[in-house]
């Protein structure tokens, strides 16, 4: 598939514009009330997410055009979806949208063929974990099944990734009188609802905003249950320190995530 090229469905990629997150705001405004000269501007700022998405399908056979339409109606899809109350950025909620579009349109499309030894790193890696969960009733990660299989991470990773049927979560599975129900709704997660989710995201977001320091003192704080003296024991610093510095990473926390 040549993404190398510049002009793809009449395109041309290379004069694509950009938009700032303020002009994306504005816009966004501007469609909620129904500006549909302002949602076409919105698209186009956002062609090049499609384009960054293509790559991860560099492999497909199919038409690179092809691929690109199909990328847009996804991102179409988003920006009559997307909820920009719920603090979450439109590229986040965006990518996984445009990505199953095309999954979707290449599982139907395309026979996908998986190697043998692909296979065998994935039923190994499924045994494994079914095995550690009934011996310790717990849930092993990526890391403790590769390090039992003698695979990498990564490894494993693809291998799943590879069995499964490509499903976009915005599969329709019901339809009658236009009340759609989606695969996503399908889907029940007692540890993570939807709130949950978001929720996670956007704290991601907040702390990969922080300085390596700001953000271990956080995680050995609120996720490890370390007091401020352990902290500051461990990293050598004061304890006054410690308490300034997460004091200053909350803070900047609160601003991202309001």
């Amino acid at each position: 598939m040549a993404l190398f090229k510049v002009e793809i469905c009449g395109v041309n990629t290379s004069k694509l514009p950009l938009l700032s997150e303020k002009r994306k705001k504005e816009l966004f405004q501007e469609i909620k009330k129904g500006n549909m000269e302002a949602r076409e501007e919105f698209i186009q700022g956002n062609l090049r997410l499609v384009l960054s998405i293509l790559q991860r399908f560099s492999n497909s056979s199919e038409n690179v055009d092809d691929l690109f339409q199909i990328g847009c109606i996804g991102l179409i899809k988003a920006v009559d979806n997307f909820d920009d109350t719920l603090n979450v950025k439109f590229s986040t909620y965006a990518v996984p949208m445009i990505s199953g579009e095309l999954k979707r349109f290449l599982r139907d499309n395309a026979s996908i063929r998986v190697s043998r030894s692909i296979k065998d790193i994935a039923y190994k890696a499924i045994y494994c974990k079914e095995s550690i969960i009934k011996e310790t009733n717990t849930e092993p990660t990526i890391e403790e099944i590769a390090k039992h299989i003698g695979a990498t991470p990564e490894e494993i990773l693809y291998a799943l990734d590879a069995i499964q049927s490509p499903v976009s979560l915005y599969d329709p599975v019901y339809d009658q009188g236009g009340d759609t129900l989606y695969v996503m709704d399908q889907i029940s997660d007692k540890k993570n609802k939807e709130e949950k989710w978001v929720e996670n995201i956007v704290l991601n977001e907040a702390l990969n905003g922080l300085s390596d320091r700001e953000r271990k003192i956080i995680d050995m704080r609120f996720f490890n249950g370390k007091t401020q003296m352990e902290i500051a024991d461990e990293i050598g610093i004061s304890q006054a320190q410690v308490s300034r510095l997460e004091k200053n990473a909350l803070k900047s926390m609160k601003n991202y995530m309001k």
